[in-house]
């Protein structure tokens, strides 16, 4: 045990001082254009050839890259009351129907015509459908993703986020819409949690408010996509190496038992037995975890890999997430939700 420690150690606080930069480059950009998540890859990148000097880093990248982001995944619970999932749900979970339909019907027609591998296509996809980078960086282990598809997907879901940032507002006072309305729309339509914030009380206070629990309850359905995403990679793999119809599925062994400790903790919170006193240092240590992680992704990845998966990929996510924001308002307009 203390043998594994010791080489678990060394990596572990290299990523976490990768994690402890990005959180203040990231402090200095004005208006959390750069979210510390997306920051962690780039700058994790930057590092990434110190791995092929440093061989004794990598158990510990390794180990914060999967184990370190789900206990960041699992903490994040706290920020989730099933309360209020309840109360905007009769709103929001008619919106996502559409949107999530969306998102992974034709995300993945277009993929196909793209050429662009299943893997990459979903995380795009995922990346829309559910709540950027979190939702990325939970599915990608499970359908053994490479590394440099996870942080594309995170990049060109933070790209897209910029733009909306800067226009959304302005195209929600030009129609007029409500302050529910326009917190509907940004919280099903925008990705990163950082954007849907800046996006929302940029318009109005209701309407932050209102986006935000739109966001976190589309956070609830990492749990539903990891189960469905873990039995599709099974299938597939074993369809590969001819055992399909022979072999029962496994699913003591697919299983994320970690989403179960996610929403155990979405339970602790919403009955009070989380206090609001130690829920912000949950919540805080959850954000830590996962730019740590982010880092031993990024770390693990280099601009090559990246610049090598080409220009197909980001055209799509682009397409799948344009497609999602005109859906999105048009549902409202349609129910009179606007």
């Amino acid at each position: 045990m203390i043998n594994k420690m010791n080489k678990i150690l060394p990596g572990l606080f290299f990523s976490g001082g990768i994690a402890i930069i990005a959180i203040f480059l990231s402090s200095l950009v004005p208006g959390d254009i750069i979210g510390a998540t997306v920051m962690a890859l780039l700058v994790g990148m930057a590092f990434n050839p110190i791995l092929f000097k440093y061989n004794k880093l990598e158990p510990g990248i390794d180990f914060a890259g999967k184990i370190v982001l789900r206990i960041g995944i699992i903490l994040m619970g706290v920020n989730l009351n099933f309360g209020q999932v309840v109360d905007v749900s009769k709103y929001a979970l008619f919106l996502m129907i559409f949107t999530m339909g969306t998102a992974f019907g034709i995300g993945n027609l277009i993929g196909k015509v793209f050429g662009v591998n299943w893997k990459l296509t979903n995380l795009l996809s995922v990346s829309t459908a559910i709540c950027g980078g979190t939702a990325v960086a939970a599915v990608g282990p499970v359908i053994k993703a490479k590394n440099e598809d996870i942080t594309y997907a995170i990049s060109a879901t933070f790209i897209f986020d910029i733009i909306t940032v800067v226009i959304f507002p302005w195209i929600g006072f030009a129609l007029g819409m409500s302050n529910m309305g326009y917190g509907l729309w940004i919280g099903t339509a925008v990705n990163d949690t950082s954007s849907v914030v800046a996006a929302g009380y940029a318009f109005s206070q209701l309407a932050g408010n209102t986006a935000v629990i739109v966001k976190l309850t589309r956070t609830l359905f990492i749990i539903p996509y990891v189960l469905i995403f873990s039995i599709i990679n099974e299938r597939l793999e074993a369809k590969s190496k001819e055992l399909s119809g022979h072999t029962p599925l496994n699913l003591r062994k697919i299983f994320p038992y970690f989403i179960i400790m996610f929403l155990g903790v979405v339970a602790l919170r919403s009955t009070g037995l989380i206090s609001d006193l130690v829920a912000p240092t949950i919540s805080r240590t959850s954000r830590f975890c996962m730019v740590m992680a982010l880092s031993a992704i990024g770390l693990k990845t280099s601009f090559g890999d990246i610049r090598d998966i080409g220009p197909k990929p980001m055209i799509l996510g682009f397409i799948v997430d344009t497609l999602v924001v005109i859906v999105s308002i048009g549902v409202l307009m349609f129910t009179g939700m606007f």
